[in-house]
């Protein structure tokens, strides 16, 4: 059976809905600029994504929602690499549909104060990056970006596992600063 039909039969079936979407901005396409209310260290401040890529590229992850399993285990980890970013010269930034008050616990305890998560309660960061979750509409998926200082998107992985995105962004921001010299 061809894939088109193989994809038909699924979509009549239902299954399709059980896939997570892909995410719709590729290597290469413009990140859309935003700006949020953000927690760092439990202190609430503006973020825009045009300000923070002047000083360098941007890991822009989504995640479903503060506090859960898989949500606090990516946090945890980005938290223990922020420094391998920062040295790479990249800011980490993380987002949810979760309210402010939510992040400034979140922000402290699960990110220990290392790194930004930024409140999208109306989901337009997470439709302009088509990070919403299929399954579960009202919670983002789980997709991270690296975008470069001229707002290019130069990775982008999509997972529900939470275990590979830390790595993979990482590589990722190496590779891209060695074609950058």
């Amino acid at each position: 059976m061809n894939r088109r039909l193989l994809l038909q039969g699924l979509a009549g079936a239902g299954a399709l809905t059980l896939l997570p979407a892909r995410a719709a901005l590729d290597v290469g396409d413009k990140a859309p600029d935003f700006s949020a209310q953000g927690s760092l260290a439990g202190k609430v401040f503006r973020f825009q994504l045009s300000e923070a890529l002047k000083a360098g590229p941007v890991v822009l992850y989504f995640y479903p929602a503060a506090f859960s399993t898989g949500c606090t285990v990516e946090a945890h980890q980005f938290a223990e690499a922020t420094e391998q970013f920062k040295a790479l010269g990249a800011t980490v930034v993380g987002v949810s549909h979760d309210d402010i008050d939510t992040l400034n616990r979140f922000s402290v305890t699960e990110c220990r104060g290392k790194f930004a998560v930024l409140a999208d309660a109306d989901q337009s960061i997470m439709k302009s990056y088509d990070a919403v979750l299929t399954l579960k509409p009202e919670y983002a998926n789980r997709v991270s970006y690296v975008i470069s200082p001229n707002s290019t998107v130069v990775y982008q992985y999509t997972s529900l596992n939470p275990f590979k995105h830390v790595a993979n962004t990482m590589n990722a921001l190496k590779s891209w600063k060695v074609a950058q010299k």
